[in-house]
């Protein structure tokens, strides 16, 4: 029996051959047609051959989305390589550790990537680096040590593609790496089968379409970004405009001038285009797939799109499930305000509780979700004890989000389990603080953790940068007061001019708690009452 390639590039060459002239990608306005896209990938591809890159070997890219970022990951796969994307936004300690973990044998860069490289490039066991000198969006850098090479005169060395190697499910694709924020980053293993199999789950829900047009400014080194919608895109055939960052206003006519059909975004991204003057008036009527991910779609925002005829579709899903473990149907979007939907058609979704491990059947009770299908990572990159924390024996990943199912079987998430703030013995879910603050027109962001109290263990903290002046923490409780029970109202508030967020665009939380951590009392408003009055205290952690 043969085994089926389900590389892209199958599908790549598939598109080229019968649509030649068809966009296969906007970057920045450049248009590139399959036939082009394919051969830049193919001439980069056979570069890569005669180097001596190949199956078992790992190709790196750091820089932001990019027509370059697109070529590198279809050219590493041509030739049988994992690719490994670098987060744009994180230090150079940070780098170098997700270079020397995933011990690329080639390294492509944007200069102001390559200046941080360069720094520990002789340090580290990378063969070849180039730096990407074809792109017109960026300068060209000052100072930078003889070890890098040309990328243009690199992949333009020759004139034929070779043959590319097929793939099947177990072969390796890329290596995606969490954030790193709580410890050592962990490449998270994605193989061509994961990929493939969130692409049959999409297709199988989502209202896509051969010949859409898919907007991608969400981050491409993420998840959501890479495989939500915009690799399917490609390989489906279709156009993905693709922009360096996100800018809202840009966005906005982005999707009314290039009649977008669908796209990924993170809440953040979300608010950020409704917030803007045009949004009223604006023409969305071909948007017909929006997809939100990354953190809980307040109610709030999911009803000012749907006033314009957009129904958010909330899906659910994680790095290692490639991403979507669940989805919510446009036309239950109103229906199960706030829900994530069901498990996907071929992803299993259980709720059990974390202590006892016992499935949880009853509606309403919170539980950690567990996923299981064929989109599911087989765990960490040189790391088994990590591996072995989360992912089961028997192909369970345990993914630390705290959900329940309501009486229909519709999940909604509460939280993260390590986010959860226990105060007085009871649990405070942020998430759910959050959601309900971010509908007041006078706070632009909001974070809300947990911080250290000496008679509840943990009190509620609000962190919140307002669009004007600030409000008060009694203001704030008595907004929440009626729709959030009293012993979760904040008695903290932190006032910042931004609440910082990571590369995909999630709340930081850890960045967060030590920003509030560092601040003197004087920095931070409190209120006498306690956060809960009616359990025993619980006492302080010892320093």
């Amino acid at each position: 029996m043969s085994t089926v390639d389900i590389s892209a590039i199958t599908q790549i060459a598939r598109h080229a051959k019968v649509h030649p002239s068809m966009v296969a990608v906007n970057y920045e306005g450049r248009e590139v047609t399959y036939a082009e896209l394919h051969e830049l990938a193919g001439r980069f591809a056979a570069g890569l051959r005669a180097d001596g890159v190949g199956p078992g070997d790992r190709v790196a890219y750091a820089g932001h989305n990019s027509l370059t970022f697109l070529v590198t990951y279809f050219a590493a796969i041509w030739v049988g390589a994992a690719f490994v994307p670098v987060n744009f936004r994180l230090a150079a300690p940070e780098v170098r550790a997700v270079i020397e973990d995933s011990r690329p044998d080639l390294v492509v860069a944007e200069s102001a990537h390559a200046m941080l490289i360069d720094g520990f490039l002789d340090e580290v066991a990378v063969r070849r680096s180039l730096l990407v000198d074809d792109d017109p969006w960026l300068e060209s850098p000052a100072g930078l040590s003889d070890g890098w090479h040309s990328f243009e005169r690199f992949r333009t060395a020759h004139a034929e593609a070779p043959p590319h190697v097929p793939q099947s499910d177990a072969d390796l694709a890329a290596l995606l790496y969490t954030s790193g924020t709580t410890g050592k980053p962990k490449g998270v293993m994605l193989t061509h089968g994961n990929l493939w199999w969130n692409w049959v789950n999409v297709d199988s829900v989502v209202d896509t379409r051969f010949g859409d047009v898919c907007f991608a400014a969400a981050p491409l080194f993420h998840i959501g970004g890479f495989n939500a919608v915009a690799l399917r895109t490609i390989t489906r055939g279709g156009t993905l405009v693709v922009r360096r960052a996100f800018d809202p206003a840009q966005a906005l006519r982005d999707l009314e001038d290039l009649q977008v059909n669908s796209m990924f975004l993170v809440p953040a991204m979300l608010a950020g285009i409704q917030r803007q003057p045009g949004f009223a008036d604006a023409d969305l009527s071909q948007l017909r797939s929006t997809i939100a991910a990354g953190a809980p779609v307040p109610p709030a925002l999911i009803a000012a799109y749907a006033e314009k005829g957009v129904l958010i579709q909330q899906a659910w899903g994680l790095t290692e499930t490639s991403p979507f473990s669940t989805y919510l149907e446009a036309s239950m979007t109103e229906a199960k305000l706030g829900s994530c939907g069901i498990g996907m058609p071929y992803t299993r979704v259980r709720v059990v509780d974390p202590a006892t491990l016992d499935d949880v059947t009853e509606a309403g009770r919170t539980g950690e979700l567990w996923v299981n299908g064929p989109n599911v990572s087989s765990g960490y990159w040189n790391n088994p004890d990590a591996t072995t924390g989360v992912f089961t024996p028997d192909g369970w990943f345990r993914t630390g989000d705290i959900g329940y199912a309501d009486d229909d079987g519709y999940l909604f998430i509460v939280d993260r389990l390590k986010d959860m703030v226990i105060s007085g013995g009871e649990n405070v879910y942020p998430a759910e603080i959050e959601n309900v603050l971010s509908a007041h027109v006078a706070i632009a962001d909001v974070a809300v953790i947990g911080v250290p109290d000496e008679k509840w263990g943990e009190a509620v903290c609000a962190v919140v940068a307002f669009r004007g002046e600030a409000l008060t923490i009694d203001a704030l409780r008595a907004f929440l007061t009626g729709t959030i029970a009293r012993y979760k109202l904040p008695s903290r508030l932190v006032v910042l001019g931004s609440v910082p967020r990571n590369g995909a665009g999630k709340l930081d939380k850890p960045l967060i708690r030590q920003i509030v951590s560092e601040l003197p009392d004087a920095r931070v408003s409190a209120i006498d009452a306690p956060t809960f009055t009616g359990a025993v205290p619980v006492p302080a952690p010892k320093p």
